[in-house]
């Protein structure tokens, strides 16, 4: 199974925003590892809400373009990591070694991705 893993930080914690050589060496292992053993597909950091966009489709609306930053926005996605895990639990405790990384307050939320074969056929 494959799990999307998103985590949230402060947008305007800057030690969110600047990474310290450390753990940049450490989280860079840590990919390099989880790689390796074909438990991460592909993980990456973000930039600031001011770097993005957010596109809406209200129903029955035209569509609706804001850029950032949001500032109604505290908690952002900071990163994201693809997964392979054999279940929802093996997923929980990648994501808690994963959270063990980091010297401040994160939020990681997992959703598992819809595979073709679970879609309605026909």
């Amino acid at each position: 199974m494959r799990f999307l893993m998103m985590h949230r930080v402060d947008e305007q914690d800057p030690q969110a925003w600047n990474p310290t050589p450390e753990f940049a060496a450490e989280m860079g292992a840590f990919i390099q590892e989880s790689a390796e053993k074909g438990i991460l597909i592909t993980a990456e950091g973000v930039h600031k809400t001011d770097k993005g966009a957010l596109v809406r489709k209200p129903r029955g609306a035209a569509i609706r373009v804001t850029d950032g930053p949001f500032a109604e926005a505290k908690e952002v996605i900071g990163g994201f990591a693809l997964i392979n895990a054999a279940d929802r639990a093996e997923a929980v405790e990648f994501a808690k070694r994963y959270v063990e990384l980091f010297d401040m307050e994160i939020e990681v939320e997992i959703r598992q991705v819809v595979e073709f074969d679970e879609l309605p056929q026909g």
